[in-house]
């Protein structure tokens, strides 16, 4: 069998594990059970804090379905397009034509843009009609890294929902429940270092680990992490500081 990586193997599937945005999953949650859907979603965050992946848990939830279905695109009620490869009219217009036949066998059909600021303005100007007044079946998902990038037209017809950058603990906590799976240790100070250089983003931070285990074949320690990083330890950056202060150039 194939190597999965950490960020894929990892990956939430169900809204309790969604790292650090409680304020996404418990307010998605809550909608689905009192039935109060809206017809267009903008989740917009900095990239790897699980935009992606929440969408396909709604997906998931709204149709009782399988979100390894999802994932693999094999779930025919749920069309996922990325915005950068798919940002021509030609291709909202396909939308537009196959948004008229009902799902085959969930509630929804449902519809999950990544990158959605990379449309045309073509494109945005065609999406836009079909976001007035879709049909009571379909649900638009639309995922962003930039919402600045989108037309006032397009944000005032999306509920929008803030993915915040995670914080050093959470990641922290995330990574040492990874190893901890995995069957490996680490020294606090290593995860640490993983966590402040990956900046907010649980799947950099999953990327990084997963070339950490490599690189120090399993036996992670803080000088190889910051060798692998390219960084220094607090100490010796105290230690130059220090030096700088004292004239000790």
């Amino acid at each position: 069998m194939s190597y999965e990586v950490l960020s894929r193997k990892y990956r939430p599937k169900s809204f309790n594990e969604l790292v650090g945005q409680k304020h996404v999953s418990q307010t998605l949650s809550n909608a689905i059970k009192l039935n109060r859907i809206a017809h267009s979603y903008l989740f917009a965050g900095l990239r790897g804090t699980g935009k992606t992946t929440a969408a396909r848990i709604m997906a998931k939830e709204l149709n009782q379905s399988d979100v390894s279905k999802i994932s693999s695109g094999s779930d025919l009620d749920v069309i996922e397009l990325d915005g950068a490869s798919n940002r021509g009219i030609d291709e909202i217009r396909d939308l537009k034509e196959s948004v008229k036949y009902p799902p085959v066998s969930g509630k929804y059909k449902i519809y999950i843009i990544d990158e959605v600021h990379m449309l045309t303005n073509e494109a945005f100007n065609a999406l836009l009609k079909t976001l007035e007044e879709p049909p009571s079946y379909v649900v638009f998902i639309l995922a962003t890294t930039d919402p600045f990038k989108l037309p006032t037209t397009i944000l005032s017809r999306s509920q929008r929902f803030e993915f915040r950058s995670l914080s050093k603990t959470e990641i922290h906590q995330h990574l040492k429940f990874v190893l901890t799976e995995e069957g490996l240790k680490s020294d606090e100070e290593s995860l640490n270092a993983i966590s402040v250089h990956s900046g907010g983003s649980m799947r950099d931070a999953l990327s990084l680990l997963d070339q950490v285990i490599a690189f120090s074949n399993g036996d992670i320690e803080l000088s190889l992490v910051e060798e692998m990083l390219g960084s220094i330890s607090q100490e010796s950056l105290m230690e130059i500081l220090l030096n700088i202060y004292n004239g000790k150039i």
